[in-house]
């Protein structure tokens, strides 16, 4: 176990924890106010609950990550005293692509999906651009802590058990994909809860919520896989300004408000 990684992942996840919060008090605020607790409470409870949920899936991600050749490795050469800004140089511009990408791709697959799916009432509750912003760290680093480091390391640790390696690499290439695809499947199921708070789960508001979350399921998979933890961080940065912070200020900027 590498302490210095963790300590380091385990703080930001206390900091994403911290900076999504004003972004859900917006969005569900008519539920807490049916809480018989004070607002500090709620929220002292809900830090320590999630900060314990993170420090467990930040240890075990790593135990996993190690034993299946998966990690941060920006991190772990940072930790070792070693020059890590041509590596962090050599990943930033895939990851900030691919990030922009996904987040292109959700907007439309959304205008796609809502010729075919009443999706008028999602969304009403819009959060302020700067609640979107400090979101978007939580998913980042949470989000992508419990899905790739954790999730993925933890499938493809599975499957190394249950199925040898074969030498050609075919065998381990298939464990990773199946992963990365059942970790984005499950990364979309996982978004259901705040869209039932929203309307009315139906069959294809449910495959909206996994194909969309997939797209970058799929992407960030990908990155963890070829390029680090770092990098599927990054991306998903990227697409969280995109989706939380640019496309909102678009479409205030076209209403004209």
């Amino acid at each position: 176990m590498n302490w210095k990684v963790f300590w380091v992942l385990f703080g930001a996840s206390l900091f994403g924890i911290i900076c999504v919060l004003p972004f859900v008090l917006t969005l569900q605020g008519d539920l807490i106010e049916q809480v018989p607790l004070p607002l500090s409470v709620i929220i002292g409870l809900s830090v320590v609950q999630s900060g314990m949920l993170f420090f467990v899936l930040t240890l075990f991600g790593l135990i996993l990550a190690k034993k299946v050749g998966l990690g941060a490795p920006l991190l772990e050469d940072w930790s070792l005293g070693k020059d890590v800004r041509s590596r962090f140089k050599s990943i930033l511009g895939v990851s900030v692509g691919i990030g922009l990408v996904v987040g292109f791709l959700i907007i439309v697959g959304d205008l796609l999906f809502s010729f075919f799916v009443d999706i008028g009432s999602i969304g009403t509750v819009a959060p302020p651009v700067w609640q979107g912003f400090l979101a978007s760290f939580y998913g980042a680093i949470n989000e992508e802590i419990m899905m790739r480091l954790f999730l993925v390391s933890l499938f493809v640790w599975v499957f190394s058990k249950i199925r040898r390696r074969k030498e050609d690499g075919k065998s381990a290439d298939f464990m990773l994909w199946f992963a990365i695809v059942l970790s984005a499947v499950l990364f979309g199921l996982g978004h259901l809860p705040v869209t039932a708070s929203l309307v009315a789960l139906t069959p294809l508001i449910v495959t909206r919520a996994i194909v969309l979350n997939g797209i970058g399921g799929i992407a960030f998979g990908w990155l963890y896989w070829r390029k680090g933890l770092e990098s599927a961080m990054i991306a998903h940065f990227s697409t969280d300004i995109i989706l939380y912070v640019v496309l909102p200020l678009f479409l205030s900027f076209l209403s004209g408000s």
